[in-house]
């Protein structure tokens, strides 16, 4: 890797063998130094990203892992998700303990992550592998997310189609998750019209915000977008999308509620936007995501994960159900963190 800055979309990196490892680590440690972390919190970092990639080369099948800046509030952080489809563990909590060790090992590696993080937060089943999902702030870290997202580029491409941004806007918490047409970076151009028009629209309830965004990429190839809102106060959800974001409602011990996108493409011609608003109740959970995620998914198959944060849901989502011949994103949200 270069000494270019990362975006905040990240790099993802396949990790197959110790040799990748201080090439990772020099990137998170470069990638601490732009965003001004403190010596101390950059050496932290160097340990967490050491000690997440160890962990992958040991136990990891096809494991990869992501690193990117994370922002809020004019602060800025580094972010790191590890991915694998490996052996899982039974118990997470346990292993996350200085001394356990299912490998012969001293068993101080994901002990070490979880003391050297500002916020970490996993995911872990036998026989179907294991998220980890960690952030390194200097000072304290910001409030935990009330939604999270991942993407991921086709295989062969340096750039993905696929995005997603989240806002709170007047009050208004708002998603959006956009697939611009085909892939590349044309593709790409096109979602980052989107994103960039999505965080500066004037607040407004979700078909207003598709409706700005639409005469704002009239520039670019065009998209399938979605907005949602979802709003605690009145148990409700709104939603508008045009073209193939799929969206759901996920509610424990309920069949899972599809949302209506109508046919059409943001920035072509002129698309009819319809706003839709679905009962969200305490404890809901939204999942949005392009076409490059298969919608087989059942959270049934995924005990305590409605537990978890927002991102490791949706880290969880994506190694499942994410195609490797397309752009995939996936976000998740809730109506409290």
């Amino acid at each position: 890797m270069s000494g270019d800055v990362v975006a905040d979309h990240g790099l993802w990196f396949r990790v197959e063998s110790g040799g990748a490892a201080s090439g990772i680590r020099r990137a998170a440690e470069r990638l601490g130094r732009q965003l001004e972390l403190s010596e101390e919190r950059t050496a932290d970092l160097a340990i967490v990203t050491a000690e997440l990639t160890s962990n992958l080369v040991k136990h990891a099948q096809e494991g990869t892992l992501l690193l990117r800046p994370v922002r809020r509030g004019g602060r800025a952080g580094v972010e790191l998700v590890a991915i694998d489809s490996g052996p899982g563990m039974p118990d997470l909590a346990l292993s996350s303990v200085d001394g356990h060790s299912t490998t012969g090992t001293l068993g101080i590696g994901l002990g070490a992550i979880v003391r050297q993080a500002s916020w970490f937060d996993g995911y872990s089943l036998p026989g179907r592998g294991t998220v980890l999902a960690v952030q390194v702030w200097d000072g304290p870290p910001p409030e935990p997310d009330w939604a999270g997202g991942l993407i991921r580029q086709i295989t062969g491409e340096q750039v993905s189609g696929d995005g997603y941004a989240v806002r709170v806007a007047d009050g208004r918490r708002q998603v959006l998750v956009c697939d611009g047409l085909g892939h590349g970076p044309l593709a790409a151009i096109a979602t980052e019209a989107a994103i960039t028009a999505f965080r500066t629209a004037p607040a407004g309830p979700p078909s207003t915000v598709v409706q700005h965004l639409h005469r704002a990429m009239s520039h670019t190839r065009g998209a399938a977008l979605a907005v949602a809102e979802p709003d605690p106060a009145s148990g409700l959800l709104r939603y508008a999308g045009l073209g193939n974001i799929a969206a759901m409602i996920v509610v424990p011990n309920e069949r899972r509620r599809g949302l209506v996108s109508l046919p059409g493409i943001a920035g072509h011609q002129r698309p009819a936007v319809r706003e839709y608003d679905y009962p969200f109740p305490r404890g809901a959970t939204l999942v949005m995501h392009t076409d490059g995620v298969v919608d087989r998914w059942d959270v049934a198959d995924y005990p305590g994960l409605a537990g978890r944060s927002p991102l490791v849901a949706a880290a969880v989502l994506l190694r499942d159900a994410g195609i490797r011949r397309d752009d995939a994103g996936v976000l998740v949200a809730r109506a409290e963190p």
